[in-house]
């Protein structure tokens, strides 16, 4: 077996990956023309790619590498883990240490109530063992008919078959006979793209009452849970109005429906608090968790999930999980991660420096001409272009292509920023400095610089009619 080295030229490296490696959410053979990008090594808040340039990553990863690069507690922690014991299950009346701790501190840290954890590999895993839970819980309570979930158009909650349908994502749904049965959605708290003339706590109101509109169409009785992210990253990072979250709890409490709070991106820290939930007030009765809860470094999520339902579960026989369930060394890793978020303060920083750094930065950005406004939570945030300030326009060409001109031009000043649609975005490492978030402000501008260049260059700076 031959091992691919670092060292091989860039156009070796891209071939190679063209003809034998798959990858998500691309068209591959585009891709193949332009050959991928070769990341080679990462440290703190920079990656490095095959031709030595050093990238600033204002995405951390995949919204996920929130203690930065390169940290040899969590190194350390899979090592010694690897050594002791490299994998066992959970199946079969049998645990192990990591997955015993790592559950307990995910009780601590979790909001009161919340004190079970049912482990999974991914987000999109959690969110499918979210579906059935649900369902099995109201079916054990002797209510099986009350089945249905409600989500959002344009959330993302995994891309498998389950948490694919949940999420409201129209051109994952084109592909591959999604949604299932049983899931419905209502729109998305997004003012700045759909609250036209109201005010953004009108606005919030309004699509809140979509969701007693559509309990009310299915049926109470039919209703088993409300999922949602408490902002929408995916989607282009949504901040809903103040008055949505509260509103959405009333109706959820007032017909007995269950909230699924997805905080894969939201948790741990990047909103400033341990959960988007605290952040935003909600009252979930299941948390689902991934991305942060190891920073990437080792693949796994779970669900936390409330007394209530947990003795309801617990009582029969949960015909589900997966092999990594509690996988020891994931486990180890995330527990080496969460030490570090709590030993280094990780939160005081966000909340003290970065938070306040990165609003002060993005709020310049904000003034940008081809710059629509500006939506910010904690750690994300997202830019909105726009051919007409004023009113929040639309470009009048194919959406999502000022966005990509702007990505592109992104990664030509060593930025990561990812577009959605027209949205720039961004979620850099929790550990980011004030000295390094004025770099990203600089490389930032020297972007939007150039992409405005170029829509005025070649006429369009046009708003859709």
């Amino acid at each position: 077996m031959s091992i691919i080295s670092n060292n091989l030229p860039t156009a070796e490296l891209q071939a190679l990956d063209a003809a034998h490696h798959m990858h998500p959410f691309t068209t591959n053979d585009e891709l193949k023309e332009r050959g991928a990008r070769v990341i080679t090594q990462a440290k703190g808040v920079y990656l490095q790619d095959s031709e030595g340039n050093q990238i600033l990553d204002a995405m951390a990863g995949l919204w996920c590498v929130n203690v930065g690069y390169g940290r040899q507690e969590l190194i350390d922690a899979a090592t010694r883990q690897m050594q002791e014991l490299p994998f066992y299950n959970t199946f079969f009346n049998t645990t192990h240490t990591p997955a015993i701790a790592l559950a307990a501190e995910l009780a601590k840290l979790a909001p009161e109530g919340l004190n079970h954890v049912f482990f999974a590999g991914s987000g999109s895993e959690a969110n499918d063992t979210n579906l059935r839970m649900v369902r099995t819980y109201w079916a054990e309570k002797g209510q099986p008919q009350k089945s249905h979930v409600i989500s959002r158009k344009n959330a993302y909650h995994g891309s498998s078959m389950g948490s694919g349908s949940m999420g409201g994502m129209s051109y994952m749904h084109a592909q591959g006979g999604m949604p299932i049965p049983g899931i419905h959605h209502i729109g998305q708290p997004d003012w700045w793209a759909e609250g036209g003339d109201h005010t953004p706590e009108a606005f919030g109101l309004t699509r809140a009452q979509e969701l007693e509109a559509k309990i009310l169409e299915l049926g109470a009785e039919n209703v088993a849970a409300f999922i949602a992210e408490p902002v929408q990253g995916a989607g282009g990072v949504i901040v809903p109005p103040s008055t949505y979250w509260p509103e959405i709890q009333r109706i959820c409490d007032k017909y007995d429906v269950l909230i699924i709070a997805d905080e894969v991106i939201c948790g741990f820290g990047r909103t400033g608090n341990w959960f988007g939930s605290t952040t935003m007030g909600i009252k979930p009765h299941i948390m689902t968790i991934a991305k942060g809860l190891s920073s990437g470094y080792a693949p796994i999520g779970g669900s936390i999930v409330c007394d209530e339902i947990a003795e309801v579960i617990n009582a029969v026989e949960f015909n589900h999980g997966y092999t990594y369930s509690g996988h020891p060394v994931c486990a180890a890793v995330a527990l080496a991660n969460l030490r570090v978020l709590q030993d280094d303060n990780v939160l005081d920083h966000v909340r003290n420096v970065a938070a306040p750094a990165l609003k002060d930065a993005l709020e310049k950005l904000a003034d940008h001409p081809v710059v629509g406004g500006l939506n910010l939570c904690g750690m994300m945030a997202s830019l909105p272009l726009t051919p007409q300030k004023e009113n929040r326009a639309k470009f009048a060409m194919d959406q999502g292509t000022a966005g990509f001109m702007c990505r592109e031009r992104c990664f030509a000043n060593n930025l990561v920023m990812r577009h959605v649609g027209d949205r720039m975005i961004i979620s850099p490492p929790l550990v980011i400095t004030a000295e390094e978030i004025d770099i990203f402000h600089t490389r930032a501008k020297a972007a939007l610089d150039d992409t405005y260049k170029a829509l005025k260059e070649g006429d369009m700076l046009k708003a859709a009619t």
